[in-house]
């Protein structure tokens, strides 16, 4: 028998696992909430499997050891969990701004996207659509 998550749970399940990975870089204790069939989406429409995802995390974490991460929003709406969060890595690295959206299914995450922008380009991204080739 599946029930259905509520709102609540999908918000608790997403800021679990992230909490749980930023705080102590374990990505096994990430692997657990993410369903077999997870896929994460990237903007230049590259999608990567759980095993590839979790490898790639499991990278990043030695160069972004000691990134802060300061949670902004975490909205949700049905089986959709959205984070907006700011990000800064050690060092007075670039502070990037990130959106995560998240989609639960039978209280695993399912699928990912996220969007990385270095916060001190964004004002040039406003205006993307005005190119210089003209």
């Amino acid at each position: 028998m599946t029930t259905q998550s509520t709102t609540p749970d999908n918000k608790s399940i997403v800021q679990r696992a992230l909490t749980a990975l930023v705080a102590t870089g374990d990505v096994d204790a990430l692997a657990p909430l993410l369903s077999d069939g997870f896929l994460h989406h990237r903007p230049d429409a590259t999608s990567s499997t759980k095993a590839e995802w979790l490898a790639a995390v499991r990278a990043a974490l030695v160069p972004l050891a000691g990134m802060r991460v300061e949670i902004r929003q975490v909205l949700a709406d049905g089986d959709h969990v959205v984070m907006h969060s700011l990000r800064r890595l050690p060092g007075g690295g670039p502070e990037i701004a990130v959106v995560d959206i998240w989609r639960l299914h039978d209280g695993l995450i399912a699928e990912a996207w996220e969007i990385i922008e270095p916060v001190a380009e964004a004002a040039a991204h406003l205006a993307w659509w005005e190119s210089t080739d003209h």
